[in-house]
């Protein structure tokens, strides 16, 4: 596996990870948004015991891919896309544009009272 497919895969496992810890209240309030609405809904709460773990998994996929992106600078040989600045500069943009994201995703259950007002 190339340098450049690990690095993808830290932040799309970062991304599934964090969908994941916010698929608890995250589907809910889209149904919500769409009008779709019931006592059923109230079931849709059965991965919040697996929340903790989903968190984790983005702490460690986010992690990889920051000492990705700015441990191993060195380890890139000339002639490589990890060489040229332009291309780091989009990874970094990216992976910072993705870390947001996730955290408003994993913020979301906690702030989803708030933005319903109740």
């Amino acid at each position: 596996m190339t340098q450049k497919d690990r690095g993808r895969w830290n932040l799309a496992g970062a991304i599934v990870a964090g969908v994941g810890a916010s698929a608890c209240c995250f589907g809910p309030l889209i149904l919500l948004g769409l009008g779709i609405s019931g006592t059923w809904i109230a079931s849709l709460t059965a991965l919040e015991p697996y929340r903790p773990l989903f968190i984790a998994l983005v702490a460690m996929f986010l992690l990889l891919a920051f000492r990705r992106l700015y441990r191993n600078e060195k380890t890139c040989d000339d002639g490589q896309a990890c060489a040229i600045p332009e291309v780091r500069r989009r990874q970094r943009f990216i992976f910072w544009s993705v870390g947001v994201i996730l955290l408003v995703v994993l913020a979301l259950p906690d702030i989803a009272p708030y933005l319903l007002g109740y």
